[in-house]
């Protein structure tokens, strides 16, 4: 009896009509993979849990207090100890040596210092990262010489050229102060970018945009620039903190800004530390739990952002 047999062709043709049509794979690109990750990292969650929670009382201090930060009551509250058992009221925290509520004044101190931090960081990027990408792109002549320009800034000390900036003005209010720190602050931004964007025009797509005829603003803008700025933003993200730190030393050393800030309270505690520890150590404790959270959340975009740290 002749054996039946069954032919290549037999068995591809009965396995593709088995075979349910397979669905097209979505496109994944590296922000979504970021975003992916960043949502199972407890580092990611944490530190974006505590700047929603500053954010709110930055923009909605009446939320936390009713007092008024500025009201002084040295007849009744002259160096006044916390009263632990008033929870969130104005003797919380205690007095200080002026009478006011320490409480109060570590709530509303918090938009200033977010302020300063956010507004010198935007500065920061936008310039420092135009400077960047100019020179890494173009290279040659204007290459050198926008390297040499910010050599020269960088070798200034960050905080002593501020203190001697900032010494000039007699109104030091939150435009003056991010001012300050952002005209010294650009350079590791545009060296990042600088870096990154030669990288990225290597890349066989942006020969292929030139190749078909793309101009220099749109290279730059769609294919250039979104790929080579996830570093900048690492670098924003860090500095943020940092920034606000900077306006804290600042504060402390009489140069800061004029009003209610951290580094304000800071440098006023300071005075009064042997006799009453609680005026600097509040405003302290906030003023680390804002920079470690910024600091945090930069790493963990560094870290979902960077393929090699996957």
């Amino acid at each position: 009896m002749p054996e039946l047999t069954k032919t290549a062709d037999d068995t591809a043709v009965a396995t593709s009509a088995a075979a349910p049509e397979a669905k097209p794979e979505k496109t994944r690109s590296l922000w979504g993979d970021a975003w992916r990750d960043l949502r199972s990292n407890w580092v990611f969650i944490v530190a974006a849990v505590l700047i929603l929670l500053l954010l709110v009382m930055a923009a909605f201090p009446g939320l936390f207090t009713s007092a008024d930060p500025n009201y002084k009551d040295l007849a009744n509250h002259y160096l006044q100890k916390p009263n632990y058992g008033h929870l969130f009221a104005a003797d919380w925290l205690g007095y200080d040596a002026q009478g006011r509520s320490v409480y109060a004044r570590a709530i509303h101190g918090t938009r200033a210092s977010l302020l300063v931090g956010a507004g010198t960081a935007l500065v920061v990027t936008l310039f420092g990262g135009l400077i960047g990408m100019v020179a890494g792109y173009f290279g040659g002549w204007l290459d050198a010489v926008l390297s040499r320009i910010t050599d020269m800034f960088f070798g200034i000390p960050f905080l002593l050229g501020a203190m001697v900036m900032l010494n000039s003005f007699t109104d030091r209010s939150i435009p003056v102060v991010i001012a300050a720190l952002a005209f010294l602050g650009w350079t590791q931004t545009a060296r990042v970018m600088r870096g990154s964007v030669i990288t990225v025009k290597q890349a066989d797509y942006v020969h292929a945009a030139k190749a078909l005829g793309a101009g220099t603003r749109r290279i730059l803008f769609r294919h250039v620039l979104p790929n080579a700025v996830a570093p900048v933003i690492v670098v924003a993200t860090i500095s943020l903190g940092l920034y606000i730190a900077a306006e804290a030393t600042l504060s402390f050393l009489g140069l800061g800004l004029d009003g209610v800030s951290w580094g304000n309270d800071v440098s006023d505690g300071g005075n009064q530390i042997r006799v009453a520890k609680w005026i600097m150590l509040y405003p302290s404790i906030l003023l680390s739990i804002t920079v470690l959270a910024f600091i945090m959340l930069g790493e963990a975009v560094r870290n979902a952002l960077d393929p090699k740290m996957r």
